[in-house]
């Protein structure tokens, strides 16, 4: 039988784990409720539990792990060191040790998003490509990304290589969760565009996204926004727009620093479709001036919400990333 490798993805609500072969062809998959507040420990129990449980499913152990976690990590040592949305942080937490005798098999550790990012270079748009140079940007809860330089993921010496989301695009612009302000991720992310459709159901002026959530601004999200404005809900329209624009600004500010064969654009908000993809085009054609802007496509991921579960089976098969 072919070498199987796992790949597990923690969530502060849930950890989701994959095992799949070399083709990126997912064999077994499941997912189980993170319970973060119980503490590190027995959040890698869980989840050691998890892997186990698909092996003997899929009848065979995995060869090796690739874990994405949200937040910092010396991925030499296989120690996360600041991941800011669970409980304690779990700084200097010794995850290898802890989980890789449980699992039988050596763990990898990357940042969730610069997992994404690789997922895509190996089985996705990457895959077209030879030695490319891409940008992935990562459009959700916050805006996260990864660097690709001549077919190699940009790590940087603590892997936080990729920060895309935390680019200034609005000096003196709204605090974002870093501190800073003006940040991409405080402009264009899911919440800042849900606030504003919010905002604007609450003073009348988005009548249609009223009706679509019956009135319920808990349910509104850029989907149901996306959907108003298509229907000719212009206040809601320009608000997507708006956002688009401070994206189109970092991604002007990447192709201009990287002049790279590619831009990729995944997670829920790039769901948006094509008023938020025609609106970064644009914004980038009209900023980036030194060379030909219709050069570098901008494309969606071709992975979807898969890219960061075949990122961990990359990582595995790459045995960390450490050896290239």
């Amino acid at each position: 039988m072919e070498p199987l490798y796992a790949s597990v993805d923690l969530g502060g609500t849930n950890i989701k784990c994959a095992l799949a072969g070399e083709d990126g062809e997912v064999v077994v998959q499941d997912s189980v409720p993170t319970h973060a507040h119980d503490g590190p420990e027995a959040v890698l129990g869980r989840m050691a539990g998890l892997v186990t449980g698909l092996s003997e499913e899929a009848g065979c152990p995995p060869t090796a792990l690739g874990m994405g976690v949200p937040g910092l990590a010396d991925l030499k040592a296989g120690v996360t060191k600041f991941l800011p949305n669970l409980p304690t942080g779990w700084r200097d937490v010794p995850v290898r040790e802890i989980l890789s005798p449980q699992v039988g098999c050596p763990v990898y550790l990357l940042n969730d998003v610069r997992m994404a990012t690789l997922g895509e270079l190996t089985f996705g748009h990457g895959r077209e490509l030879e030695a490319p140079t891409m940008a992935f940007f990562a459009l959700g809860t916050g805006i996260g990304g990864g660097v690709v330089v001549d077919g190699k993921l940009r790590l940087g010496p603590l892997g936080a290589a990729g920060e895309l989301g935390h680019m200034t695009v609005l000096p003196d612009g709204p605090r974002c969760g870093c501190g800073s302000h003006g940040c991409m991720e405080a402009l264009a992310s899911g919440p800042a565009i849900t606030a504003e459709g919010i905002r604007l159901m609450l003073i009348g002026q988005a009548p249609k996204l009223h009706e679509l959530v019956a009135g319920d601004a808990s349910r509104v999200t850029p989907r149901e926004m996306a959907a108003a404005a298509e229907a000719g809900e212009e206040p809601v329209r320009d608000a997507i727009v708006r956002a688009a624009r401070y994206l189109g600004i970092g991604v002007a500010n990447i192709v201009t620093a990287l002049h790279p064969d590619l831009i990729v654009l995944g997670g829920g908000v790039a769901q948006i479709g094509p008023l938020l993809f025609g609106t970064v085009r644009e914004t980038v054609r009209s900023r980036v001036r030194m060379f030909p802007a219709e050069t570098v496509p901008i494309e969606p991921s071709l992975l979807g919400d898969r890219a960061g579960a075949l990122g961990g089976i990359a990582l595995a098969m790459k045995k960390g990333l450490l050896e290239e």
